[in-house]
């Protein structure tokens, strides 16, 4: 069986992320906890404060970057660090619960501020075996 998991992969001045997962949906949770780490370690981050997100992209691939940006916006706009998410996908529409807490300095020792997902090295496929990819390069 395919196994869920992540890892960054360079990129000049910035980094990719890439999420592999047995589905679809494990796959982008996967890339999400990659960019989560560029941050900080995931595993740092307390399931406080919940919220829903949704995207609809007529493709996989932008569906991704979509995901991505909208992550990207919640912490800018709630100044919230993300640790845990819940992704479900139907159809090219992306509906997700994402959970973290307050970004603290002590706590999270955050190492940059991610800008945006790009559609550079952008590629969301399954792969003879069954497994999922989604990756793509993170502005930081």
């Amino acid at each position: 069986m395919p196994e869920s998991k992540w890892e960054h992969f360079e990129h000049q001045a910035d980094i990719g992320v890439r999420g592999y997962g047995a589905t679809l949906q494990e796959a982008f949770t996967q890339a999400a906890l990659a960019m989560t780490n560029v941050i900080t370690e995931p595993e740092k981050i307390d399931s406080r404060e919940c919220i829903n997100i949704e995207c609809d992209a007529p493709e996989y691939e932008l569906l991704f970057v979509d995901w991505l940006n909208e992550i990207v916006f919640q912490m800018s706009t709630r100044r919230l660090l993300f640790g845990r998410f819940n992704v479900q996908i139907d159809n090219h529409h992306l509906r997700a619960e994402i959970c973290g807490e307050p970004a603290n300095r002590q706590k999270h020792q955050p190492a940059v501020e991610i800008k945006g997902a790009t559609f550079t090295e952008l590629k969301v496929y399954q792969t003879a075996d069954g497994q999922w990819v989604a990756q793509c390069v993170v502005d930081v």
